[in-house]
């Protein structure tokens, strides 16, 4: 084994994709501290690769057990946008092929910004059909949050352009001809209401940062319509926009 430099090592545990068996078992009773520190560092990265491997599997469990019952298309729903003070509130709804495999998939929020950009490509092109509703925040005043969200989840529902057997919606249930499971905390337990939950947050974040554009005092790129400081000083001192939800209470305060 000394004919190999660290180097060459290094080149041979992380540049393939699989690690020959015997050729490990060599590099462990080589006595170079070098080498030993590559072989932990390689076994803590497969370690790392089996956990997230495992998740992804116990994340398919609800769409496995409704397969096993004959449902073939099966929906995942998720919304994001419930808690701003600006901004439409939009749902997701995507269903996968059935051997769709993206390892690290996770709830939107759980994601940096660029993993949920990485994730939201994948998930876009390979996805059997996906769907996107949106509802704004005059319509939110109209008929109340928790009912714009609905509205959304079935408005995606309604883009997917295939019919849905199933529906896995996060946390609510809805007023739908399907047959659904509403999962609290869904988006972290189902794949596919993790991929709903990816293409509605990326959706509505880019459309943030648009509106972020036209209403530059507000800081709508960095908190989505959130209710950071730098937002409240910019409504105390700029006024409310068409995009404010004005039923909300600290929007509210300020007309």
């Amino acid at each position: 084994m000394e004919k190999y430099t660290i180097g060459e090592i290094e080149q041979q545990l992380f540049g393939k994709e699989e690690v020959n068996k015997e050729f490990l078992k060599t590099l462990k009773k080589d006595s170079r501290k070098g080498v030993q520190k590559l072989v932990l560092k390689w076994e803590r990265q497969e370690e790392q690769k089996r956990q997230v491997h495992d998740q992804f599997v116990n994340m398919t469990s609800f769409e496995r057990k409704y397969r096993s019952e004959g449902f073939e298309y099966i929906a995942g729903i998720d919304e994001a946008g419930r808690g701003p003070l600006a901004g439409p509130v939009v749902a997701g709804a995507v269903i996968l092929p059935e051997n769709f495999y993206l390892p690290g998939l996770n709830d939107s929020k759980k994601l940096t910004e660029s993993k949920r950009d990485e994730y939201f490509e994948v998930i876009m092109s390979e996805a059997l059909a996906f769907g996107v509703g949106m509802i704004s925040a005059a319509e939110i005043d109209e008929i109340n949050i928790l009912q714009a969200s609905k509205k959304a989840m079935l408005s995606a529902v309604d883009q997917l352009g295939i019919t849905p057997d199933f529906l896995l919606i996060d946390a609510v249930k809805l007023d739908t001809p399907y047959p659904f499971e509403a999962l609290i905390k869904g988006d972290s337990r189902s794949i596919t209401i993790a991929a709903a939950s990816v293409i509605a947050k990326v959706t509505r974040d880019r459309l943030m940062k648009e509106l972020s554009i036209e209403f530059p005092h507000y800081g709508f790129g960095a908190n989505k319509g959130y209710g950071t400081a730098e937002h409240f000083r910019a409504i105390k001192e700029h006024g409310v926009t068409n995009h404010h939800r004005k039923t909300f209470a600290p929007v509210r305060e300020y007309i």
